[in-house]
């Protein structure tokens, strides 16, 4: 991880992290230290398949742990009060529609760390939202995706 790298997120996805990271550091480490506990208990380490499991686990939560308090180190929580209320910023959720007549689709463009295609959230890093990224309504925009490039129109910003 780059140390002056600036993560974007929003007020939720800061608190999200924050909640995350408390739960690893409460929960979820006590109880991986408390299984390798009791691995150790069963005796002869080098075959001890509960053993491996459990150091595993804590290695994963351990990186994940550090990975967080990087990203809520580096945070920079959008604050869109400076920001036009038509123009598409991190934090706001923007509907579009694919010329020429395609149904509209909406997103909210948040940090990568808060994506979530499946609940409409999209990172500000995807090619869809670095296309639409300083746009306004009714803004056509020539979007460049790995298939080739989208024209899109921009209906709405909340």
């Amino acid at each position: 991880m780059a140390k002056d790298e600036i993560y974007p997120m929003t007020v939720e996805g800061k608190q999200k992290l924050e909640a995350e990271l408390e739960d690893l550091r409460l929960n979820q480490r006590p109880q991986i230290i408390e299984r390798i506990k009791i691995a150790r208990s069963y005796g002869d380490l080098s075959e001890n398949s509960e053993y491996e499991s459990a150091k595993n686990e804590q290695s994963m939560l351990e990186s994940r742990i550090t990975t967080v308090e990087h990203m809520l180190q580096y945070a920079d929580v959008v604050d869109n009060d400076d920001v036009e209320s038509d123009m598409v910023n991190v934090g706001k959720k923007v509907t579009f529609k694919e010329l020429p007549d395609e149904d509209p689709e909406t997103y909210q463009i948040v940090g990568a760390a808060e994506a979530d295609p499946l609940e409409g959230k999209i990172s500000n890093d995807s090619p869809i939202a670095k296309g639409l990224l300083g746009h306004k309504v009714d803004d056509e925009v020539v979007i460049e995706i790995p298939a080739g490039d989208m024209k899109v129109k921009i209906i709405s910003v909340e």
